[in-house]
């Protein structure tokens, strides 16, 4: 890359780091321009120019900007090589949060072959590729294929001594487990993840919070409701602090505490939580995206218990036909919907 170029681009990175991301895109663009069609040092700048439109939340725009950035780049060096292999990644990663789960995973198998093939398979990056691949995994129900690959980067962590990612692959193996039903399983990875992480952060640390919320999941899945609960109100109330009144961790843990509240018989309280979670869902990720179908199976679930079928059977009916239409029919997660429903 020139020099007035670098300059611009590492001044942008700068910004983009410490959230200025108006001046950060003004720079990449100028950049873009010195660089004069050059594919390696261009793909490292739409990269840039991807994550600044992905935090600013225009989704579009930074889907454009990597495919655009992909679109003929043979890379030469080995820092080209990563920079692709950044951008099949971040390119999956922004498909797999609008749920596009079908589109995400050809491209995370893609993301692996490079970086097996160019970093080495006990390599930092093909680690962090088997954490992402093991992620849409769990979203798309390949629940042994996603344990396969978190142990494989979890191994590599491990020899490499790096106790945030150890943490961050035993959390996901505790929320795989979760997910399967296999909540003793879960248990053990859940409490490792908190140990982990607190020593590293502190026992305040939104990290440390989130990996305590999902250890708190699988307690209440398990009954154990009183070791559970004030892990949950802590985490919430840490979120609350970090990241204001409208937010994805706290939404999730609305609808856990619901959950937990319903199983103490708290109806009316538990009523209010869900709603809650689910409101917050819908605001922030869409009324279609499959997470917010999980809540309304939960609330449906919850209609269900109290008596009130008409209200459980529409809620059901609503999340059946998202969970189908994000996932496919033969997910895990249409099976036991279709089968709440059929209950009620």
């Amino acid at each position: 890359m020139a020099v007035d170029a670098q300059d611009l681009y590492e001044r942008a990175v700068a910004e983009q780091q410490a959230g200025r991301f108006g001046s950060a895109r003004s720079l990449c663009l100028r950049a873009l321009r010195q660089v004069r069609g050059d594919r390696e040092d261009s793909a490292a700048i739409l990269l840039s120019l991807a994550e600044i439109e992905r935090a600013r939340g225009d989704e579009r725009s930074a889907e454009r900007l990597l495919l655009r950035a992909l679109d003929g780049l043979e890379p030469r060096s080995k820092d080209a090589r990563r920079v692709r292999l950044e951008l099949v990644l971040e390119l999956a990663i922004l498909l797999r949060n609008q749920a596009r789960y079908h589109e995400a995973l050809p491209l995370v198998r893609r993301a692996l072959r490079h970086a097996d093939h160019d970093f080495g398979k006990r390599s930092r990056e093909a680690a962090r590729t088997c954490n992402e691949f093991g992620i849409l995994c769990k979203y798309s129900g390949r629940f042994a294929l996603g344990q396969k690959l978190y142990k494989r980067a979890l191994a590599t962590f491990e020899r490499l001594r790096e106790p945030a990612e150890i943490a961050t692959l035993c959390h996901n193996l505790g929320g795989l487990e979760h997910s399967h039903g296999r909540f003793a399983r879960g248990e053990p990875w859940a409490r490792r993840s908190v140990e982990v992480r607190q020593k590293l952060l502190g026992p305040d640390h939104p990290d440390v919070a989130a990996d305590a919320a999902a250890l708190a999941s699988i307690l209440d899945a398990q009954g154990k409701h009183d070791e559970a609960e004030p892990l949950f109100r802590k985490a919430l109330t840490i979120f609350r602090k970090v990241h204001g009144p409208v937010h994805y961790e706290l939404a999730v843990n609305y609808n856990n505490l619901a959950a937990l509240e319903a199983a103490r018989g708290h109806g009316r309280e538990a009523e209010s939580l869900y709603q809650k979670a689910l409101a917050m869902k819908e605001k922030l990720l869409g009324r279609r995206h499959p997470d917010v179908a999980v809540t309304l199976n939960n609330l449906a679930a919850h209609y269900a218990q109290q008596g009130d079928k008409t209200r459980a059977k529409r809620l059901y009916r609503r999340a059946v036909a998202i969970f189908q239409r994000a996932l496919g029919p033969r997910h895990p997660d249409v099976a036991l919907c279709k089968a709440n429903l059929a209950k009620v």
